[in-house]
């Protein structure tokens, strides 16, 4: 995935949902911070964006993403025309540690207008080391090699995700020390 298709994927969103800022919070949200030319291959091979409805109650969240599920999703035309998909999320499919919002990293510019330029559109994502803390809490192959894939371009702080794991909710400890074994053991795979 490339930086450019973000963006369109932000503009798609607020527009489906008819609002001026959506969140990104799946592995996508780290060409937020980078470019995917500086990235590794591992950390752009998805081609799906998840995008978080801001909303004022969860089950306003759940509608406006189920919106955005129904007309920008997986097998939809969007993803015929575009080659990516829009999954629109709720706040339970992410793990996320204490502070999170006041990390996002702010994705506005003239790609994310509406035709014509106005209103340019707003995706906030993931914080770096919030969205390895994510990944790693959900624990799968592909997450892990895209967080590794991060600590060995050094285009991440373990240590930084190390305390952040420690940030969790509580139901979510288990899955976080988990992920901070994994963290304190992890090797680059040799060539």
């Amino acid at each position: 995935m490339r930086r450019d298709q973000l963006e369109h994927a932000i503009r798609t969103a607020c527009q489906i949902i008819g609002r001026s800022e959506v969140i990104v919070v799946g592995s996508q949200s780290i060409l937020g911070t980078f470019d995917e030319r500086d990235l590794p291959v591992a950390a752009t091979m998805s081609l799906e964006i998840d995008v978080l409805p801001i909303a004022d109650t969860a089950e306003e969240t759940a509608r406006l993403a189920d919106q955005i599920e129904g007309i920008a999703g997986e097998f939809s035309p969007f993803e015929d025309l575009h080659g990516s998909s829009i999954d629109g999320v709720d706040l339970s499919t992410s793990v996320l540690p204490d502070g999170w919002r006041d990390r996002l990293v702010r994705v506005s510019n003239p790609n994310t207008a509406a035709p014509g330029g106005t209103p340019i559109f707003t995706g906030w994502c993931l914080d770096k080391e919030d969205l390895c803390v994510a990944k790693l809490c959900a624990f799968r192959e592909k997450d892990r090699e895209f967080v590794g894939a991060l600590i060995e371009a050094r285009l991440v702080d373990p240590a930084v995700i190390a305390e952040r794991l420690g940030c969790v909710d509580g139901i979510h400890q288990r899955s976080a020390r988990s992920a901070a074994e994994w963290l304190i053991s992890w090797r680059p795979p040799q060539a």
